[in-house]
């Protein structure tokens, strides 16, 4: 019985497999794109990629999906999709995020990557719409030379194509690339192709195939610090006492070009502007409003090159290394600071406690390639759980701080590739009975009522051997 069995399951899963790949090839063909507009930004490490896509539907059927495709080299690199549809006509229209999902796809060209774009409402046969697609791509920009002097401006290579990588015929498009200055060494001229001070415009091509592919190398110069964050370890720790603590521990490298030669501090201080324009001066934290008990150190010790600004809305904090980083330099730091639990801490009607805190990096134009958050629960909290907007590695630990006895539960979320689009709200929820805030204070009046005890019997005792 057992194997007319599995051979229909077998033959089922067959048939659905089939299904779905049909499915799916009819909706690529039956789908068009009449304009597309792809703006690049380059004046920063972290590319941002601005896509708008005018989305027909040639076929019968209504589609509910739509394809994003992405070579390799930038599937790598990619740290974010978003996509947004207009709703409304006029000046009522309104924004509507879209769910962005990836996709595989059996004999993708190329080992092309795919994202799946879920429209909101199906698009019917001889309807169009607008999408826009906003995409973050690290680690894109090589420099070249690879290594610069101190006096030396910092040269970068950029590498994409001139036509849009699609998995749909594209009737007409236009990509417009913005660089950071007008020092442009060479560029790849695909014509129609041309540049006025720091745009270069490719475009407008027409009735492209899909998958058309047309590469493209700019070489231009970029004095922005390449602040890579190599390692990020942010602890936040609950105490139902009122206090929030936040301990970040930091590995920084700028990962522009490397330096060579000597450093002149003299040099450096006397012209900023001519010596060492691409290196890391400063940093800019944004840390929570109402912040206090705020330090930044490192191995040495305390670290006063700082300055903390706040309000009622949100609190900045500039922060100088002991030592401005230059290409392949690093340094590592620590921040902490405290915050009143009640802007973070709330109950829900079932009488859980939840943490609303900020995921990401706190530095502002950052990457980080690894980020670890440890979310540290009272002693004595049950049923731990995290809700965060986008895809983690999850597991739990256990810490043991001072007057513990079974240890504090520990919620340690990981990711890798992160930008400050990154930085949104998460949830840990979790179950706590009051009557394990008494506790610690019982354990320390036991502790002092019996060494009293001992005190006296001590006292009253007769320890002499004489009769």
């Amino acid at each position: 019985m057992e194997a007319p069995i599995r051979a229909r399951e077998a033959l089922g899963f067959i048939l659905f497999s089939l299904l779905f790949s049909i499915c799916r090839s009819s909706s690529l063909n039956h789908l068009l794109i009449s304009n597309a507009e792809r703006r690049i930004d380059l004046s920063s490490h972290i590319v941002k990629v601005f896509l708008t896509l005018k989305v027909e539907n040639a076929g019968s059927t209504p589609t509910s999906e739509v394809l994003l495709s992405f070579p390799p080299t930038q599937a790598d690199h990619l740290a974010t999709v978003e996509a947004l549809v207009t709703k409304g006509k006029r000046k009522k229209t309104t924004l509507v995020r879209l769910d962005v999902k990836p996709t595989e796809l059996p004999d993708a060209p190329n080992d092309a990557k795919y994202f799946t774009i879920y429209l909101a409402n199906p698009l019917k046969s001889g309807e169009s719409t607008t999408i826009e697609v906003l995409y973050l791509l690290t680690h894109s920009q090589e420099p070249f030379p690879a290594e610069i002097a101190q006096s030396e401006s910092q040269l970068v290579y950029y590498r994409d194509s001139a036509l849009i990588l699609s998995p749909y015929h594209i009737k007409q498009q236009t990509t417009f690339i913005k660089t950071p200055s007008t020092k442009v060494e060479s560029f790849t001229r695909v014509e129609p192709s041309n540049r006025a001070g720091t745009e270069i415009k490719y475009g407008p091509y027409e009735d492209h195939p899909p998958y058309s592919f047309s590469p493209i190398l700019i070489h231009f110069e970029n004095n922005s610090p390449f602040a890579v964050v190599e390692e990020l370890v942010r602890e936040v720790e609950i105490s139902h006492w009122g206090n929030l603590q936040v301990t970040e521990q930091y590995t920084l490298v700028h990962a522009g070009a490397r330096h060579k030669g000597v450093f002149s501090r003299v040099d450096y201080q006397s012209r900023p502007t001519l010596n060492g324009a691409s290196s890391l001066r400063y940093l800019l934290a944004r840390l929570p409003p109402r912040v206090h008990s705020v330090y930044y150190r490192d191995e040495i010790g305390n670290i006063s090159s700082s300055h903390l600004r706040t309000d009622s809305r949100k609190s900045e904090l500039e922060i100088e290394p002991r030592y401005p980083l230059f290409g392949g330099w690093k340094a590592t730091f620590v921040i902490g600071y405290g915050l009143p639990l009640q802007d973070f801490l709330f109950e829900t009607s079932d009488d859980r406690r939840y943490l609303n805190f900020t995921f990401g990096c706190p530095l502002l134009e950052t990457v980080v390639d690894k980020l670890t958050v440890k979310v540290v629960l009272p002693e004595g909290s049950k049923d731990p759980s995290a809700v965060v907007p986008f895809p983690v590695e999850q597991h739990l630990e256990t810490k043991y701080s001072y007057l513990d006895v079974v240890g504090r539960t520990v919620v340690v979320m990981e990711k890798k590739n992160l930008v400050p689009a990154h930085n949104s709200h998460f949830q840990v929820y979790y179950t706590f009975k009051p009557i394990f805030m008494l506790a610690e204070p019982l354990m320390l009046s036991s502790a002092f009522f019996l060494f009293f005890v001992a005190c006296v019997a001590y006292l009253h005792i007769d320890l002499s051997i004489r009769k």
